[in-house]
């Protein structure tokens, strides 16, 4: 059964004191209103072990912005699903576009990470999405396809039956303001769910929650959460302010 999810990117920003602070405020409006939808928040790697400890018994995930494909070694600077899990995080986005055009992280890298990920007994969310010069030339389905398909080519459907998530973003809309109309995202999700179900089977494909990331807030959330395939949002500036965040949380259902 696809989860309904809001989770939120907190990406390089907030000092730990603000974060906590965050995080705190939020557990205490989600205990009090107790939404429906599964809550997920993605700090900064440092804030990781406190944030788990102060979140122990909340409904809140919290996940890691990244993770290694390398189990361990001298590879300065990265992070192992195995130290992640050590600390308590469950949960790790792979894929993100600013990873990839920063970084160059390339699909047979990021299937690498969800391996790894899955071995250890962690989850991934998975992030794709196109070019604003993909989907000006038409090449938008063609791209994202290719996504899926090289960084999914060796999963186990199985582990991917126990918990996965897709983020859908695509990259022109990504803080810039602009947003995919819901017509526009649920295209793109209902396309990434039979991708799923072409490569992995339906059972995958209908048990995969997609959510939708790209300037989501409180004035478009409702309107794209209507969409049959949009199972949520991966929130980016949105998810930094308390009041902005749960609106959307809200309009989840």
């Amino acid at each position: 059964m696809r989860r309904k999810i809001v989770a939120g990117n907190w990406k390089m920003n907030l000092t730990f004191p603000q974060a906590r602070e965050l995080a705190l405020h939020l557990n205490t409006w989600v205990n009090a209103h107790k939404p429906n939808a599964e809550i997920i928040i993605a700090p900064t790697h440092l804030y990781l072990e406190q944030l788990n400890k102060d979140l122990k018994n909340s409904r809140i995930r919290v996940a890691s912005q990244n993770v290694s494909a390398m189990e361990n070694g001298a590879y300065t600077g990265d992070v192992s699903a195995e130290q992640l899990l050590s600390i308590g995080t469950k949960i790790s986005i792979v894929g993100h576009s600013e990873r990839r055009a920063y970084h160059h992280e390339v699909d047979k890298y990021i299937g690498m990470k969800i391996s790894h990920l899955y071995k250890k007994g962690m989850s991934p969310i998975l992030c794709v999405g196109e070019k604003l010069e993909d989907r000006e030339s038409g090449k938008h389905f063609d791209v994202v396809k290719e996504q899926l398909n090289i960084a999914l080519e060796r999963q186990n459907p199985e582990d991917l039956l126990r918990d996965f998530i897709v983020a859908y973003e695509p990259v022109w809309a990504i803080g810039t303001g602009k947003t995919a109309s819901p017509d526009q995202a649920q295209e793109m999700h209902d396309f990434i769910r039979k991708t799923i179900g072409n490569q992995h089977g339906l059972a995958v494909a209908n048990a995969t929650s997609i959510l939708y990331g790209g300037s989501v807030n409180a004035g478009n959330a409702r309107d794209l959460f209507e969409q049959y395939d949009i199972d949520g949002a991966l929130v980016g500036g949105a998810s930094l302010k308390l009041e902005d965040f749960t609106t959307i949380i809200n309009a989840r259902g």
